[in-house]
């Protein structure tokens, strides 16, 4: 699809979710539709580190992994108009749902366990996947999750089948109810442009 309008907004939006839910899909699609700045945190981490996540995991642990996540999202305090794509583990820490709510909205995209599969189920780059690829293992670490995902999220869009487009303007008509009256974000070309 062709970048129909600049949106011009005066905070960010950070897409949370469980792995494989679209994060990374929706912000290349609102960054194609809306000419938005777009990060994705996992691949920030991996080039000023100089390796992948997983390896990270093994060579680093957990817990170093997300202090860079953290101390990413203090980066991003002062930036506006950016789509960033988090770590499925990013809002468990409540640091970092805090440090999201100063600079943007905390949009929650969901998928079904079994979507989630298909997603990964050839991927490698899943350290807490890697070794348990199941859909009740999801299912079981997705529910571990879910409250704090929950609590976080401005907005909740359900991603199963639906294009990212798709995905891409009912989170615009969700922002739009929400926010317009609030003068927080305006369209060059109007939202309509997005909505036909």
């Amino acid at each position: 699809m062709e970048p129909v309008s600049k949106l011009q907004i005066n905070f960010n939006l950070f897409l949370i979710g469980f792995m494989g839910c679209g994060k990374t899909t929706v912000a290349d699609a609102l960054h194609r539709m809306c000419r938005l700045e777009r990060m994705e945190m996992d691949r920030v981490i991996e080039e000023r580190e100089g390796m992948r996540i997983s390896e990270l995991f093994v060579k680093r642990g957990e817990a170093y992994f997300r202090g860079l996540e953290s101390a990413l999202l203090t980066e991003l305090r002062d930036a506006r108009g950016v789509v960033v794509s988090c770590g499925g583990g990013t809002p468990m820490r409540r640091e970092n749902v805090a440090e999201m709510q100063k600079s943007g909205k905390i949009i929650l995209l969901k998928a079904a366990p079994e979507t989630i599969y298909e997603r990964v189920k050839d991927n490698h780059d899943r350290p807490l996947l890697e070794q348990n690829k199941t859909v009740p293992y999801i299912k079981e670490l997705m529910e571990q999750r879910r409250e704090a995902y929950e609590a976080a999220a401005d907005l909740t869009i359900e991603t199963d089948g639906k294009t990212a487009e798709q995905i891409c303007t009912e989170l615009l008509q969700k922002l739009d109810l929400k926010e317009k009256e609030r003068g927080e974000y305006t369209w060059q070309n109007g939202l309509q442009d997005i909505r036909s």
